[in-house]
């Protein structure tokens, strides 16, 4: 990296919560946070307050009834971020929001109605599109800088960093917005999951075993919610963070699905994000680990690969 990037907001909605009091308050629970739907399948879905905080805002703008969840989560997680961080819409800041199934609960709706009756409405393409997501955030906060929209499946959010830091280093901007949004609570994306083998159906205390690496069943469990940060150019006085070093790499498939036993392409992005680091200074590592037998034993080969027997903290949310 040529520039040091401050991360000066951070905002987040999910069924953890959407303040960081209450965030960290569930965190330190010793419970998990996934139920049953309408199925007996388990799912992670919002947490009320933040469900009752949606409603509100698809009140409070006849357009944003039309919107699938994947953009509400967004907007109103941006709006606290944007907030957070004190930008204004004079700064014509940057906005890259992606997501990997984007809105899938609208899209599947429009078209079982056009199977039903033969004809689209009017809003099934313009609220279906990838793009919606960010160009109504951008409509929301009334920005007029550049705007991205993308999707890298598990990696979309990060993805979205990596392009922000990109433009920010280029100097065509000094802040981006930056995240990723997910609301895959369908019964068809929850049949595509099972139909791979790797959806959760044990009934244990907790159904997702994320980083037990001796587990012998697959575990993933799908959930909803957006994380957003802002990005600025430079060590900025009120930085929550700082990053100084990023890494990125593809997976060579074998099949559509596939990973490398040793997670190849973790171990090159790590390595690169590392470069200027001595290892011994990683406390912690949030692992990916989606609770599948083969992606998590896959990840922490790669991480036991490069910081060998020293291995950091290893911690994750699912």
């Amino acid at each position: 990296m040529n520039k040091n990037i401050s991360i000066t907001s951070i905002a987040s909605i999910s069924p953890l919560g959407n303040s960081p009091e209450i965030i960290w308050k569930n965190y330190l629970s010793e419970n998990h946070f996934f139920t049953k739907n309408h199925k007996d399948i388990w799912v992670a879905t919002l947490d009320e307050a933040s469900k009752n905080e949606i409603e509100n805002l698809k009140k409070s703008d006849s357009k944003y009834k039309s919107l699938d969840n994947s953009v509400l989560f967004t907007i109103l997680s941006s709006r606290k971020a944007v907030a957070n961080a004190g930008w204004k819409k004079e700064d014509n800041f940057g906005i890259n929001l992606g997501s990997s199934r984007g809105a899938t609960t609208l899209f599947e709706k429009h078209h079982k109605d056009f199977l039903d009756n033969g004809f689209a409405n009017i809003l099934s393409s313009p609220t279906t599109t990838l793009g919606n997501i960010s160009s109504w955030v951008a409509q929301d906060l009334q920005t007029s800088g550049p705007e991205i929209s993308h999707s890298v499946t598990c990696s979309t959010a990060l993805h979205a960093l990596l392009n922000g830091i990109v433009w920010l280093e280029s100097g065509r901007c000094d802040k981006f917005l930056v995240g990723g949004s997910e609301a895959p609570l369908t019964d068809f994306t929850i049949a595509q999951m099972k139909a791979l083998k790797i959806y959760a159906t044990a009934n244990d205390d907790y159904p997702c075993q994320t980083l037990d690496f001796s587990k012998t069943k697959n575990s993933m469990i799908l959930g909803e919610g957006a994380a957003v940060c802002c990005l600025e150019v430079g060590q900025s006085e009120k930085a929550l963070a700082t990053i100084e070093g990023i890494g990125y790499a593809t997976e060579i498939l074998e099949h559509s699905i596939s990973i490398s036993t040793e997670a190849t392409c973790f171990q090159k992005s790590m390595a690169m994000a590392l470069q200027t680091t001595n290892l011994n200074d990683v406390d912690v590592i949030v692992m990916h680990a989606p609770g599948t037998i083969k992606g998590d034993l896959s990840e922490i080969k790669a991480i036991e690969k490069i910081f060998g027997s020293n291995i950091p903290l290893l911690t994750s949310n699912k």
